[in-house]
């Protein structure tokens, strides 16, 4: 149980939070449950709230700060999260938040796994497609975490590259990645391992990780489906659950006192009201942005 109260595993039968999450985003994106789930399980060993000790990667699919960002800037508005999508801006190749508190809300989504599951699917399939234009082919799951671990443009060197060279040694074409990653490049003796080498050690960490993860992974491409078949009735994102967050982080947060100059007298709005004909005061503060976006959440809930 993660300090979000979310299972990430299965209990008898039934499909936890975490898998419901990766089902629901498989179907809004058609990006394969089982490639989700096995990436996942690559990633975070399936817990929603883990953290990297090296790096910022948060979550069920350890998505950087500045990946996340991304994600959320190009996909955040069809999830009923243009408070976050607007709020993100971008200058000389990096992404921003200019209002800090706003910036660490959009960052702490990266827990909430229905939240990370549709934006690790929406940046699978935006891949999926830079890469099927460039190689000429369907991308499979072991194409789509190329994708992840280089970038799309990344993958779609080595692929290039591995179509007519496969022993080329993949530190070659990937110094600063191979760098940072020696054990995936180089075997325990120093050898660099070539281009084909890792592509196949890609296509079984991804089923090994798949069959820990609980699923029926029967082929390198990881075209198998789970073991009970694709979860139905998964709750599809909405953003009730932007706000719990919000509304949580919130509640824990210490209270200050803020000065609000536009704030209004309770004399004042009461005169006010009697005007208008009514009967209950309002309240003698205006709005501020925080209580704004969860009003223009709970609107966007309606309209699910």
């Amino acid at each position: 149980m993660s300090t979000y109260g979310l299972t990430t595993n299965t209990i008898a039968g039934t499909p936890s939070r975490v898998t419901q999450a990766i089902a629901t985003a498989s179907r809004r994106t058609g990006v394969d449950f089982t490639y989700l789930m096995g990436q996942a399980q690559l990633e975070s060993s399936m817990n929603p709230t883990a953290r990297a000790g090296t790096s910022s990667a948060t979550g069920l699919y350890q998505f950087l700060d500045q990946s996340w960002l991304h994600v959320v800037k190009d996909n955040g508005a069809k999830y009923g999260m243009s408070w976050a999508s607007d709020a993100i801006q971008q200058s000389g190749g990096r992404y921003y938040v200019a209002d800090a508190a706003t910036r660490q809300q959009i960052l702490d989504l990266r827990n909430h796994p229905e939240t990370a599951s549709v934006m690790a699917a929406e940046l699978a399939s935006d891949n999926r497609a830079y890469l099927e234009q460039r190689i000429g082919r369907p991308a499979d799951s072991t194409d789509l975490y190329l994708a992840h671990f280089l970038g799309a443009g990344g993958a779609a060197k080595f692929l290039a590259t591995m179509s007519y060279s496969p022993d080329t040694p993949a530190a070659s074409l990937f110094p600063a990645a191979a760098r940072a990653n020696a054990s995936i490049f180089y075997d325990r003796t120093g050898n660099a391992r070539s281009l084909a080498d890792i592509r196949d050690r890609f296509a079984s960490k991804l089923a090994n990780g798949a069959q820990t993860a609980g699923l029926n992974a029967s082929s390198a491409d990881m075209g198998g489906g789970y073991a009970g078949g694709i979860p139905e009735g998964a709750n599809m994102v909405q953003p009730a659950d932007y706000m719990r967050i919000a509304q949580a982080q919130r509640a824990a947060a210490p209270e200050t006192d803020i000065d609000t100059p536009d704030a209004i007298s309770g004399e004042e709005a009461l005169a006010s009201q009697q005007m208008l004909g009514q009967q209950q005061p309002y309240p003698a503060f205006a709005p501020r942005a925080e209580t704004a976006r969860l009003a223009y959440l709970m609107l966007a809930t309606f309209g699910r």
